[in-house]
């Protein structure tokens, strides 16, 4: 049986050692909105929106001893990146650039009308910028 969705979006969990800088990243420089903070023996959440999708960001007490594999799309199996949909890439990408986070696939054109590029978080999780053009 499919899922019957009640939510139009997803909710992605992003573990972290440090979630001060990945605030700094997603909600100072990408411009997501603060949702809720809310602490649990163990770990605290932080949750962002971005559109409606909820992002949290989660730093247990102990953090894991295991990080993911660095090298985005090559790096290993398993989630590598997820993509926004946006409609100004280069001012991102400049603001990207001016805070330095890694640009580790500069914008390119993919098919006509439609360019992305890709960016490190400070953990080094890649996050897709996708920008359409109206008649794309």
């Amino acid at each position: 049986m499919a899922v019957s969705l009640t939510k139009d979006a997803i909710d992605l969990g992003i573990i972290t050692k440090n979630a001060a800088p990945m605030l700094r990243f997603y909600q100072d420089l990408l411009g997501f909105t603060f949702h809720s903070k809310g602490e649990r023996p163990g770990f605290t959440t932080h949750r962002l929106m971005c559109g409606t999708s909820m992002i949290k960001i989660v730093q247990h007490d102990d953090p894991p001893s295991a990080i993911a594999a660095p090298g985005g799309l090559q790096g290993a199996t398993g989630y590598r990146y997820w993509t926004m949909t946006i409609d100004n890439l280069d001012e991102v990408l400049a603001d990207c650039d001016r805070g330095g986070y890694k640009i580790a696939v500069p914008a390119v054109e993919i098919q006509s009308g439609v360019k992305i590029a890709m960016v490190e978080d400070p953990d080094g999780n890649w996050v897709e910028l996708l920008e359409m053009a109206a008649s794309a």
